[in-house]
């Protein structure tokens, strides 16, 4: 039998470097290449095996190993979890900051790959720079914290183990119903030790993304529980999308006539102007989704995993209310007692369509939905426009660019205020097109993961623009991609819109009875003197083009000349961090409030708040 002698480090890359994935019937590289930032950790022996490959294998330079994990996450959402980035990190610090990356992917479901230093497994020299002592247990290091954020774990400890842990990684990777973050651990020692590797190991492989077929009776469970329905719902989520399903959950939901209601996740499933698609549903979701789920008898939830911004915390539906789950995972079909369709949401609703052949929701509750969603669209119209000196808002940043983008053009945001204003009035113009990171609700996802989206969607619609909403709060906590997507050519459009400070959760401090405190930079005890950040400055100093405008007007001009600009733009404006919040759409949230306190406001929003729990289901 042939061997190839390699080092661990370059037998990683070499592998890495021949699977592939056939995506429409064309085949290409399952892994697009990396995010990384060498340290002694990772740069002698992993740096010197990627040297080689830097044509098929392209690793980009992080600036910030957070934003490195973000990034790839982007990337992985534009190629609809079919592909995926490594992140490779040193040993200590490095490493340690990819946690908070590896914990938005496995909220998210997201593949990733993360390739990171570790401390020496012969312990000759311990203890050694930047490793974390754990005096009653050795074997116990930094990168154990990533157990937690993965969906697959391992530290290599002999070279030959990267023979059984690569595909086993690759195929949680791969696995809809298991994707998620796959953690290496590289010692560095065994790094650099040579191993005498079979050559069928490095033989091309093209894999294909498992599609299940749902179990025939819970197929035919979910269709007599269907066709009792009177008043049908369909929640469309993001694994819609990941399964490729938008067609079949058009085409089903027409059959059958259900409408749709959209998840955060699953913004974007059907366009703004399809008659079935009565809005974005939850805590912020529309009048008009939250009016018909609770109303809503049978509940046909597709590819989501029933998240308490998309529940209400279970207050958004009748009590009585009965649950079909289609889903990959398993976990996610028995939620609340659902009847579960384990399987994959484009072949479970063709299956399940076949079953219901000739059944479609009464005329009366199809017209019902539809006359909520005029009045939803109605407000949002007026919502995000302009010229009544109304106070700067989010909403009229989202109208404008919602006016002038291409149908094709992605937009991200995460966090803070604007994942709630994008949910509620972005008006989809074309599928797939909007990432709304709040799975994990990760500040500073917004500039790192349109840059990951902009390395994906140059490799798939090069044409097209990648715009992020961003606010103040955000772009100071992340903002170092600016510089990433200057270097790499990879054009992003960033509006950074100011309210002063962390205004959304001022508005929740103020909604719980609480005083302003320590959110707004203007309410911080400990600010000697608040000054505005001039970020336009700041952004023209990485190397982007930018602005500050002034209002809505100003800022469509803005957007046109950023569009037709050759490389990043950043576009500034101040909102109100007060007024100009979409005011309508919520649904109740639980939130811990204080059962006693000395502020009469706060337990008076303490028992209003408390008002609504009875309609929480419990579960059952």
């Amino acid at each position: 039998m042939t061997s190839h002698t390699l080092t661990t480090a370059h037998a990683i890359i070499k592998w890495l470097d021949t699977q592939f994935i056939e995506i429409d019937g064309v085949e290409m590289r399952v892994c697009g290449g990396g995010f990384g930032i060498f340290g002694h950790g990772n740069v002698p022996c992993l740096g010197e095996a990627l040297y080689g490959v830097q044509d098929t294998l392209p690793l980009y330079r992080g600036q910030n190993e957070q934003s490195m994990g973000f990034a790839a996450a982007g990337y992985a959402k534009q190629w609809l979890r079919q592909r995926f980035m490594f992140c490779t990190a040193s040993a200590g610090p490095g490493t340690s900051n990819l946690v908070t990356s590896a914990a938005l992917a496995h909220a998210n479901r997201l593949p990733m790959l993360l390739l990171c230093g570790d401390a020496y497994v012969t312990r000759l020299p311990d203890p050694v720079l930047q490793q974390m002592e754990h005096f009653h247990d050795p074997t116990l290091g930094v990168n154990d914290a990533f157990r937690s954020v993965s969906r697959y774990w391992d530290r290599i400890t002999h070279p030959a183990q990267i023979i059984q842990s690569l595909p086993a990684a690759l195929a949680t990777m791969l696995d809809p119903a298991d994707c998620g973050p796959a953690f290496i651990g590289l010692p560095q020692d065994v790094q650099g030790w040579a191993y005498d590797y079979p050559e069928e190991f490095f033989e091309k492989r093209v894999h294909r993304i498992r599609r299940q077929t749902p179990d025939v009776a819970e197929i035919a469970d979910a269709a007599a529980l269907l066709k009792t329905a009177e008043r049908p719902m369909i929640i469309a989520g993001g694994g819609v999308q990941y399964s490729r399903a938008v067609a079949e959950l058009t085409g089903f939901a027409e059959a059958h006539q259900i409408p749709v209601v959209e998840t955060i996740a699953g913004r974007a499933n059907l366009t703004d102007t399809h008659p079935l698609n009565i809005g974005p549903i939850g805590v912020t979701g529309s009048d008009s989704a939250n009016a018909i789920a609770e109303e809503a008898d049978v509940i046909l939830a597709v590819g989501t995993r029933l998240q308490d911004f998309t529940t209400g915390s279970w207050t958004a539906f009748a009590k009585d209310a009965r649950f079909v789950s289609l889903n990959a995972g398993r976990h996610d079909a028995g939620k609340h007692r659902s009847l579960p369709i384990v399987g994959d949401a484009k072949l479970g609703l063709t299956a399940l369509g076949d079953v219901l052949s000739g059944y479609q929701a009464p005329a009366s509750w199809v017209e019902a939905a539809k006359a909520h969603r005029a009045k939803w669209t109605a407000y949002v119209a007026a919502n995000v426009s302009y010229g009544d000196n109304r106070p700067n808002s989010y909403a009229q940043a989202i109208g404008v660019v919602n006016a002038l983008c291409d149908p094709r053009d992605r937009v991200v945001a995460a966090a803070g205020g604007l994942p709630a204003e994008v949910t509620a009035n972005w008006r989809t113009l074309d599928p797939g097109t909007v990432d709304v990171e709040f799975g994990f609700s990760c500040m500073g996802y917004e500039i790192a993961g349109a840059w990951g989206a902009r390395i994906a969607q140059s490799q798939r619609e090069p044409e097209r623009d990648t715009i992020a909403f961003c606010g103040d709060g955000s772009y100071l906590m992340l903002n170092s991609d600016i510089y990433s997507s200057v270097l790499t050519g990879k054009k992003l459009i960033i509006l950074v819109l100011d309210n002063g400070g962390f205004a959304v959760i001022n508005k929740l401090q103020n909604n719980t009875g609480n005083e302003s405190f320590n959110n707004l930079i203007a309410d911080c005890p400990t600010v000697a003197e608040p000054f505005a950040v001039d970020f336009e400055a700041h952004a023209a100093s990485m190397g982007a083009h930018a602005e500050t405008v002034a209002n809505p007007a100003e800022l469509a001009e803005a957007f046109k000349r950023a569009q037709a600009a050759d490389k990043t733009s950043v576009i500034v404006m101040k909102v109100d961090a007060y007024e100009g919040w979409t005011t309508q759409g919520h649904t109740w949230w639980e939130c811990g409030t204080p059962q006693v306190s000395a502020s009469e406001t706060v337990r008076a929003a303490h028992a209003e708040w408390e008002s609504a729990r009875p309609r929480q289901r419990k579960g059952v």
